[in-house]
C-alpha cells in the first residue's frame, strides 16, 4: 500500500475535523447539564431539554486573554404558560454564567398563606 501525501493530509482532515465536531457535542452536553441543574435549584422548568449554539464569539477571560466562548440559547418557564430565553455562556470548554432575563415568580404553594 503506498500512501501519497495528498492521501495522508486527507486523513488528517478528517480526523481533525471529527475531534473538533466531537469536542463541540461534548462542551454542548456540559451546557445542557449545567444549564438543566440550574432551572432545577432556580425552580424554573427548563423547557424542551435543549440548548442549542446561539453564536461563537471571542470574548476576554478574567485574565483579559480572548477565548472562544459558545452562547447557548435555552427555554424555560416559572408558570408554565408564558416561555422565557436564557443564555448559557461557555469559554474554554467551562460554563462561565446563565443568564435569564427578568421574569414572573410564583412563589411555591406553602409560601402564599
Amino acid at each position: 500500500m503506498n500512501l501519497q501525501l495528498q492521501d495522508l493530509l486527507l486523513v488528517t482532515a478528517v480526523v481533525v475535523i471529527a475531534a473538533l465536531f466531537w469536542r463541540a457535542h461534548g462542551i454542548r452536553e456540559r451546557a445542557l447539564a449545567v444549564t438543566r441543574r440550574y432551572c432545577e435549584r432556580q425552580e424554573l422548568e427548563f423547557l424542551d431539554d435543549t440548548v442549542g449554539l446561539e453564536r461563537l464569539t471571542l470574548d476576554k477571560d478574567r485574565h483579559g486573554k480572548r477565548r472562544l466562548t459558545r452562547i447557548y440559547h435555552f427555554e424555560f418557564t416559572v408558570t408554565g404558560g408564558e416561555r422565557y430565553s436564557g443564555r448559557t455562556y461557555v469559554q474554554s470548554g467551562m460554563v462561565q454564567r446563565i443568564e435569564l432575563p427578568p421574569h414572573r415568580y410564583t412563589p411555591p404553594p406553602e409560601q402564599l398563606h
